[in-house]
Parts: structure tokens; C-alpha cells; sequence
């Protein structure tokens, strides 16, 4: 474990690079052998604004990596958060909880967040509005919303606690992990199921991405499918039921321009559809 730790605390840009590009690569081929749903779509044409976003995240978050730094180093140097305030515990115990709670501040918490405040929805709406959610749907985010996860993530190095080496042990395994959720891949559903009782499963965040309301409004997490349990937004939808997108923005062809989805968070508010209880 400690030579884990070692590794990441130290990760070349190389290897972070080679995470990106393998994930989306494997579970790009993976999508064509095991398909969810048969897109009839031309799958480069719908990658490139999806690619496009990616690219502004990485450089978002390339650019205020130091302050990533600065945090766990300041942290681990004056045995400040959460996990250094425990008794003493093995280090897998310390490097699981580092990862768990990151995975709460980092992604959970800003994700419920989101969803909530009307400003910030309107940022996250460029990721709900893949009509055809593959793995390219993974890093959809409007350059904003990059630097609100990254505020957020910051929040969660300082309040936890983590050194540099859990961090990016965290950030990679949330790569990889939103890679799987989105990929348009079919499991069987007992196996999706039973993986979901541990970390989020393909089918259980597909169900985030449903059209319409309760159902967009569900399954937040990104690694660990605990937060959704533990707060109650926990939610299953049979997954020949989901319908990708947004209700209030259905206009699929601009839904795919980069142009269109940069000025998405600057149109006016429109109040979404609920689906009564059955």
C-alpha cells in the first residue's frame, strides 16, 4: 500500500495522460462489442464536442493543480482534517477513508449541489444534454462547472485531510470510474445490481440521466454508491425505460454544437418537467 502511495504522490503527467486516453479508448472499443443501446448516431461526430470539453477540463484543472498541492502539503504538514484527527489506523484503512470522504466532498456533494441551485444547474446542464450518453459523456462539462468541481475537490483536500498521494489516487480512480458509469455498455442486471450495493454501477447512473424529473434528480455519486444510500437519493429505473437529455432543452442537433452548449448556462431558466408519484 505504501508503495501505491508512493507511486502517486509522484504520478508523471505521462501516466495521468495515459489513464485518460486508456479509459476512454478501452471502454470506446468495449461500447461496440457490448452495446446498451444501438445509437444511430456517427459516434466521432458525437465524441467531438464531448473531446472538446475534456480537453477544457484537463487544462482547468492542469492549471490549478498547485493549489491542489499547496492544500495536501499544508494539510499533512499540520496533521490538520478529518482522517488525521482519528486514532491511529492501518494504512489502508487511512488511505480508503481518505479516498471515501473525497469521493463525498469531490463529487457527491458537488454534484447534489448543482442540481440544486438554479445557477449552477444551468452550468451542468452542457453534461445532461448528451442525447447519446457513452463514455465521451464522462468530462461534458462547461468550462465553469470544471472550476466549481475543482473548488469543491479543493474544499474536500482541506476538510479531509488527504495527502498529495491519495489525492491523485482519488482523482484517478474517479476518472476511470465516471469512464464505466457513462460508457454505453450492457451488463447483466444482476451483476449491475449487485455492483451497485458497493460502487456506482453503469445502470445506476444511467438512471441520473433520464429526461425528466425525480428520476434527474437521483444517484449523485461518482465512485462510491454509499452517499445515494445514506441520503436517500437512491433511486432504480429499468433501464429500457431511460430516455436521454433534458425536457427542457430537446433540441438534440444544437445539444451537439460546442458553440450552443458554451452559451447553454447563460439562457433563461426553464422550470422542468416532474413525473407524478405512480
Amino acid at each position: 500500500m505504501q508503495d501505491l502511495i508512493n507511486y502517486f504522490e509522484t504520478i508523471p503527467s505521462l501516466h495521468r495522460s495515459i489513464i485518460l486516453v486508456g479509459g476512454i479508448t478501452f471502454f470506446w472499443l468495449l461500447e461496440g462489442s457490448l452495446p446498451l443501446f444501438k445509437f444511430k448516431y456517427r459516434k466521432w461526430q458525437h465524441a467531438l464536442p464531448n473531446l472538446f470539453f475534456t480537453l477544457t477540463t484537463v487544462i482547468i484543472n492542469f492549471a490549478f493543480a498547485f493549489l491542489l498541492l499547496k492544500t495536501a502539503d499544508w494539510v499533512s504538514a499540520n496533521n490538520f482534517g478529518l482522517i488525521n484527527w482519528l486514532p491511529e489506523m492501518p494504512l489502508w484503512l487511512y488511505v480508503l477513508l481518505g479516498v471515501l470522504l473525497l469521493d463525498f466532498f469531490g463529487a457527491y456533494l458537488a454534484h447534489y449541489v448543482e442540481h440544486k441551485a438554479k445557477p449552477l444547474w444551468m452550468v451542468h446542464l452542457v453534461h445532461h444534454t448528451d442525447h447519446n450518453v457513452d463514455t465521451t459523456t464522462a468530462n461534458r462539462h462547461h468550462p465553469i462547472e470544471s472550476v466549481i468541481r475543482f473548488a469543491f475537490t479543493l474544499f474536500g483536500v482541506f476538510v479531509v485531510g488527504t495527502p498529495i498521494g491519495i489525492v491523485m489516487l482519488y482523482q484517478s480512480l474517479s476518472l476511470v470510474a465516471t469512464q464505466f458509469t457513462h460508457a454505453n455498455i450492457k451488463m447483466s442486471k444482476k451483476a449491475d445490481k449487485l455492483l451497485s450495493y458497493f460502487i456506482v454501477s453503469p445502470d445506476m447512473h444511467k438512471v441520473h440521466h433520464h429526461y425528466v424529473l425525480p428520476y434527474t434528480d437521483s444517484n449523485y455519486g461518482n465512485i462510491f454508491s454509499i452517499w445515494d444510500r445514506l441520503f436517500g437519493t437512491y433511486m432504480e429505473l429499468d433501464r429500457e425505460k431511460i430516455v436521454y437529455g433534458v425536457d427542457v432543452f430537446p433540441d438534440e442537433e444544437a445539444n451537439g454544437k460546442i458553440g450552443e452548449l458554451l452559451k447553454q448556462p447563460f439562457q433563461k431558466y426553464q422550470k422542468p418537467t416532474i413525473l407524478p408519484d405512480k
